[in-house]
């Protein structure tokens, strides 16, 4: 009897020691922004995500002089590697989608425009904005092979798609070092695969509430599972003019002006991160009706619109089976 009742003390002891499923939670800063990589492992591949980040960089950044994006736009080299032939491919499948609301060549006159201080938009010349839009225009770039061919003055940017191949570069890392539970989350976009194992639940992410006053606060929580999110909002970033109108820091990629939109923010849920990073920039631009529109006829596609109505009263729309919770 005795040594029955050691083994059940020493059963008991074991089990109320032994310590659930746990996550390994890496974080740092990136693309001019913040990472964060949970997944349930009990590995530190912290220098592995740095080395990848910075291969991207060296291809995509346009804040890096010496990048591979940055030659070309100075019409130095016209080489590419193997993460700018996949931003770049997908760029132009979304380009052409969207009948150029997603222009990765709208920099030119992004970077012309001068949104100065208190509210106020600088009137940029038309002549000068008409000049730089005859650069304008994704179908006016072309690859072939691991070569660019564009405008000797075109500007490319990837920076609307950046952030969101990035977090894909991760995610399929992870899954190459057999990870099956992981949150990848990169300035705001995020992929996700598996479950929570530290709660046994689905992965819960925020939407931000539109504010602006600066600060942040969540307008909702969502589950996600095996999928992408990214979002796009004006609401951080804009002006008004003179008449109180506001303006969106997005340029029309058919007017080189500012767009004047009611939509404060975009979420887009796709299988991955670069393509729903791509598509929320996209429908920010395009308008509710035509997103409505849009989305009818892309059911891989779910989105979840913030907007101002006539009453300047804000309005959600959940389009193609947006979680609701």
């Amino acid at each position: 009897m005795k040594q029955v009742l050691v083994f059940l003390l020493i059963a008991s002891v074991f089990f109320t020691c032994k310590k659930g499923p746990s996550n390994t939670k890496l974080s740092g800063d990136v693309f001019g922004t913040s990472y964060s990589v949970i997944y349930d492992k009990d590995v530190d591949y912290t220098k592995s995500f740095d080395s990848l980040f910075a291969v991207i960089n060296t291809s995509l950044s346009t804040y890096i002089p010496d990048s591979d994006i940055s030659k070309i736009n100075r019409n130095e080299s016209n080489s590419i590697d193997d993460h700018f032939i996949t931003v770049f491919n997908a760029s132009k499948v979304i380009y052409n989608n969207t009948q150029g609301a997603f222009d990765p060549t709208i920099g030119v006159v992004v970077n012309a425009w001068d949104f100065g201080p208190q509210g106020k938009i600088v009137a940029l010349d038309s002549l000068k904005i008409d000049s730089l839009m005859q650069y304008v225009g994704f179908d006016k770039v072309n690859r072939v092979d691991n070569k660019i061919l564009k405008l000797k003055g075109a500007f490319i940017d990837f920076n609307a798609i950046a952030k969101g191949y990035g977090v894909d570069v991760i995610a399929n890392f992870l899954e190459q070092k057999k990870v099956d539970n992981y949150l990848v989350e990169i300035g705001g976009e995020i992929r996700s695969k598996g479950i929570n194992v530290e709660k046994d639940s689905n992965w819960k992410v925020g939407l931000d509430q539109p504010r602006f006053d600066g600060e942040q606060s969540i307008l909702k929580a969502i589950s996600i599972k095996d999928e992408a999110m990214a979002t796009s909002g004006t609401y951080r970033k804009f002006k008004v003019d003179e008449n109180g109108n506001r303006y969106a820091h997005i340029i029309d990629t058919k007017t080189g002006y500012p767009s004047k939109t009611n939509v404060l923010s975009v979420s887009v849920i796709a299988k991955d991160c670069m393509t729903a990073d791509a598509y929320a920039t996209a429908f920010q631009a395009m308008g509710v009706e035509s997103v409505k529109e849009y989305l009818q006829s892309h059911p891989e596609l779910k989105a979840f619109l913030v907007f101002e109505n006539d009453k300047n009263e804000f309005e959600t729309l959940n389009l193609n089976g947006f979680p609701e919770e």
